[in-house]
């Protein structure tokens, strides 16, 4: 809403206004924006929700300090949600099509947890909303987010045109200030299911590749295919973001660091002559996610400083499910869902070892008549505080890894 206020001024002269045209300086109000609604307002959320007794009910399970946090509140997600969302709405492109798709994927997943987490508290059903109900919200985001990228018209990759020699082709044009001759690269602009593949020098695939086998029908099976893979991939990743969120500001930290390393690449991608230089794909328009990314970031950040331990508030399903989301989403915008198992490996590695787990206990169940486990508890976090670790000392432990994996992600712009 600002920006195209600041945009309209621009046209009485008022100093400072064109600042609101640079999508850095955009990136940097979203930041302190979110920063201020997440650690300012967040206190008052924090009191409203002691106020109504929205407490956290906790099981059991034999781990050190864990009934200490009996009654801590939750619903947290909602400060994230909110300092994501109003810095966006301030200070992004609204009529951007991407922006408009990080939107409702924030607002429909952080529904979705909102509703589980009301089930839990208000309602007093530990189980909260049916994991078939989940699965049907987060498939319906995966054809909305498919449908928007395979048919909005303004979903385009834009290529540079070479010349035989190897040269990128351009043309001459005469500027209308000066008068003089200039030169511009020559780009077409098309339509494309293609994405990024890490580590190797022809580093882009196409997912039409997988149905070639159709002919001339691979236009539209290709659909088909890309829907089920983003479905997949929102699914996957927003329910790792949900196990992991276990300790005090292990979701939340582990979010901000593959957050950044996102903003990264949407920065790199949507910007022209990077994208050149680096030889990635060139996606117009995507700049703008930095701003979202930014937001994302600083309601992170903010949050930490209520979340850290020891945790004053839980973000709850409101907020682990749409922070998986959001990455998610977002990665499958930029085209670099292929690298989400490497930036996201924290969230992989906690479904793994739950999947792991339960596979092993109930086949040790039906094989020797008692079920065997591989971890002393799983999600893997757990493990670890059976293993006697302190709390802490995890979460620290799993940033770091989680920042080593943001580092090698940013390393397959070079490493081919």
């Amino acid at each position: 809403m600002l920006y195209y206020l600041f945009r309209y001024l621009e046209k009485f002269d008022i100093p400072g206004a064109r600042m609101f045209e640079y999508i850095s300086f955009r990136s940097a109000m979203a930041v302190i924006a979110a920063l201020f609604i997440s650690t300012i307002w967040g206190k008052r959320i924090i009191r409203m929700l002691q106020k109504q007794q929205i407490g956290e009910e906790i099981r059991d399970l034999g781990l050190e300090g864990q009934m200490q946090k009996k009654g801590t509140p939750t619903m947290g997600g909602i400060i994230i949600l909110a300092s994501i969302l109003i810095p966006v709405l301030l200070f992004a492109q609204l009529d951007n099509v991407y922006i408009i798709l990080m939107i409702i994927s924030t607002i429909w997943l952080g529904v979705i947890g909102f509703i589980d987490d009301y089930i839990k508290v208000f309602l007093k059903d530990k189980q909260g909303l049916a994991g078939k109900f989940k699965i049907m919200g987060q498939v319906m985001l995966g054809l909305i987010v498919a449908g928007t990228l395979y048919f909005d018209d303004s979903v385009i990759v834009r290529d540079q045109v070479y010349l035989p020699n190897g040269r990128v082709k351009t043309e001459s044009v005469i500027n209308a200030v000066t008068g003089k001759k200039e030169y511009k690269q020559v780009t077409i602009d098309r339509k494309s299911t293609e994405t990024t593949l890490p580590f190797i020098k022809d580093h882009q695939f196409d997912y039409k590749w997988l149905v070639g086998f159709t002919g001339k029908h691979a236009d539209k099976v290709v659909w088909f295919l890309y829907a089920l893979i983003i479905i997949f991939i929102i699914t996957a990743v927003s329910n790792g973001a949900n196990l992991t969120d276990g300790l005090d500001g292990l979701a939340t930290g582990v979010s901000a660091i593959s957050g950044t390393t996102l903003g990264v690449f949407a920065y790199l991608s949507g910007n022209f002559i990077y994208a050149g230089y680096l030889n990635i794909m060139y996606i117009p328009f995507t700049g703008e996610l930095t701003v979202f990314i930014s937001a994302f970031i600083g309601a992170c950040i903010g949050f930490l400083w209520y979340n850290s331990y020891p945790a004053q508030v839980f973000m709850g399903d409101t907020g682990s499910l749409s922070l998986g989301g959001i990455l998610a989403v977002f990665a499958i915008i930029i085209r670099k869902e292929i690298l989400i198992p490497l930036l996201c490996g924290i969230f992989l590695i906690e479904n793994i070892s739950v999947m792991m787990q339960v596979g092993y206990f109930k086949y040790t169940k039906k094989k020797y008549g008692e079920g065997r486990r591989i971890f002393l508890m799983a999600p893997l976090h757990h493990h670890f505080q059976k293993k006697g670790f302190p709390e802490a000392k995890i979460v620290t432990r799993f940033w770091i890894v989680g920042i080593i994996l943001s580092v090698l992600t940013i390393a397959t712009l070079k490493i081919r």
